[in-house]
């Protein structure tokens, strides 16, 4: 046991080098990715039939409400107080979203990057969306109608700006 032990910590020191990769982490953070989703799996599996159908147009929802969750969770100014703990704040990112640097060592510093990466933590919000589906498909259909009109009243939003400005020039 040992050996493994003393390898795997080797072989974290090659791969990082100077940097501060927290690679058992990381692990762990797969692990109970893992675990969730196979939970997850499971216990649809016990009290459903069978899974639901996802057609095209859920598949869609699924996609812009994946997307807009995340960029909430990882980039929004009012989400900032649920990153705190793991990051700090370093100035603004783009249009209502903020910059931070992950912050700490070890598993906070895992959980920082995940919580600051819209690509990483889609992951997980797309992950919680097919479990919606499985669990409680018409709530789950409203929270991402709900988050799709959001996203699309932001692309809105973006375009009046862009609109204004090249009016004015």
């Amino acid at each position: 046991m040992n050996a493994v032990v003393d390898t795997a910590r080797r072989q974290a020191e090659e791969y990082a080098g100077d940097d501060d990769r927290p690679l058992g982490s990381y692990l762990g953070t797969l692990a109970v990715y893992g675990v969730t989703a196979g939970t997850l799996a499971l216990l649809g599996r016990r009290l459903r039939d069978r899974p639901p159908a996802i057609g095209l147009a859920d598949l869609a929802l699924m996609t812009v409400t994946t997307h807009k969750l995340s960029r909430l969770i990882a980039k929004d100014p009012v989400t900032s107080p649920l990153r705190a703990p793991f990051t700090r704040y370093s100035g603004t990112a783009g249009p209502a979203e903020v910059a931070e640097e992950v912050r700490g060592k070890g598993v906070r510093h895992a959980v920082g990057e995940l919580v600051t990466c819209p690509f990483c933590t889609s992951q997980w919000v797309a992950t919680a969306y097919a479990a919606g589906l499985v669990f409680a498909p018409e709530a789950t259909r409203l929270a991402g109608t709900t988050m799709t009109a959001v996203a699309g009243s932001d692309w809105l939003q973006l375009a009046y700006a862009r609109l204004q400005r090249s009016a004015q020039d």
